[in-house]
């Protein structure tokens, strides 16, 4: 589902500790695997630390750096990895790191395609958390941070190291910005060392907190030290509560990061409409008007002529006797404005139209 940078930095705040402590909480599904990758130039400490010496240091990060030339990254990826998972079932695997820091030069070339290759596991149901350390995230390395899904940035909340942090979270900030996929993938993981409680330093920083690690040393020391990690008490801890806490709301920036990056889909085009059959509509006749026919404009003469000689007979008992005006002539007929047709029957509805 992701690929999630944890980033250290002056004073030794502990994001190897805190990157172990997601491994360990991280949700898992079913189906669902999860990779830690040590990827601090400054060497890795889980080989010599959690694991208290009981690994050969002849699997790890170094042995990439040959195989990225000989174009089989890939494959040796797989032949590195180390099960740390309580039941052994290869759901929570560990990349160990460089044993000298001198090994750091020969990987400047290789990190890019390694990150290449850790995102090409999701599909595989593979997470992918970077530990970076105190560099991991600046100089050749800095691409592992810039394609990251999520940059936790891990914090103890104290004056010392909130001073220390600021400078760091501002060229941080302006990388993802110019380089990254955008300082919105940036987040705080805060240990609780100091007074300054969470709301107050995501407020001065203009940063998420993503979660709150308790100060708890002597727990903290199974994870950096060595210890039972299948203890009741270790796994009940408020450490184990708080990372599985964080390891949720790395994952919900994840998704909404994503959601907001996704492309936009297509947009919609609309469909051409059939065209209307030419017998759906019929074209649109002129009403004739019935005085538009001769035979029509003859029958509303005689009944003018009608009228006339009944309002002269009206006239003739209400006056004197006049002389006999001249006899009614009627008018030629007005030519028709187009050809004559056959009559025709009219509709009653028709002929009120018409008037």
């Amino acid at each position: 589902m992701a690929v999630v940078a944890v980033v250290g930095g002056p004073g030794a705040p502990g994001a190897t500790t805190s990157a172990l402590a997601l491994l360990l909480a991280w949700p898992l599904p079913p189906g669902r695997r999860i990779l830690l990758v040590e990827c601090d130039p400054d060497g890795g400490a889980v080989l010599a630390g959690a694991l208290e010496g009981r690994v050969e240091a002849v699997y790890g990060l170094r042995n990439l750096a040959v195989a990225d030339r000989r174009g089989l990254l890939a494959q040796t990826l797989w032949e590195q990895l180390i099960d740390l998972s309580p039941a052994g079932n290869g759901e929570r695997l560990l990349l160990p790191g460089l044993t000298d820091p001198a090994q750091a030069p020969g990987l400047a070339y290789t990190w890019e395609p390694l990150v290449e290759t850790l995102h090409a596991l999701e599909p595989q149901g593979y997470d992918v958390i970077l530990d970076l350390g105190r560099s991991g995230a600046t100089g050749a390395g800095a691409v592992l941070a810039r394609r990251a899904d999520v940059v936790a940035v891990v914090l103890r909340t104290t004056l010392r190291g909130l001073s220390a942090a600021r400078p760091r979270l501002a060229a941080l900030r302006e990388d993802l910005d110019t380089s990254g996929a955008g300082a919105d993938a940036l987040g705080l993981l805060l240990v609780a060392e100091g007074p300054y409680p969470a709301t107050e330093v995501s407020r001065q920083f203009a940063l998420p907190a993503l979660g709150l690690l308790p100060y708890a040393p002597r727990t903290a020391q199974v994870l950096s030290d060595g210890g039972d990690t299948t203890d009741r008490r270790f796994v009940r801890s408020e450490l184990m509560r708080t990372a599985r806490s964080a390891a949720d709301q790395i994952q919900l920036l994840v998704r909404r990061r994503r959601q907001r990056l996704a492309p936009a889909g297509p947009p919609v085009q609309q469909l051409p409409q059939p065209p209307i059959p030419a017998q759906a509509v019929a074209p649109a006749q002129p009403e004739a008007h019935p005085l538009a026919y001769p035979q029509y404009q003859q029958q509303h003469l005689h009944q003018q002529h009608q009228q006339h000689q009944q309002h002269q007979q009206h006239q003739q008992h209400q006056q004197p006797p006049q002389p006999a005006p001249a006899p009614y002539v009627p008018q030629p007929p007005a030519p028709a404005p187009f050809q004559p047709q056959p009559p025709q029957q009219l509709a009653y509805g028709e002929v009120l139209r018409a008037r």
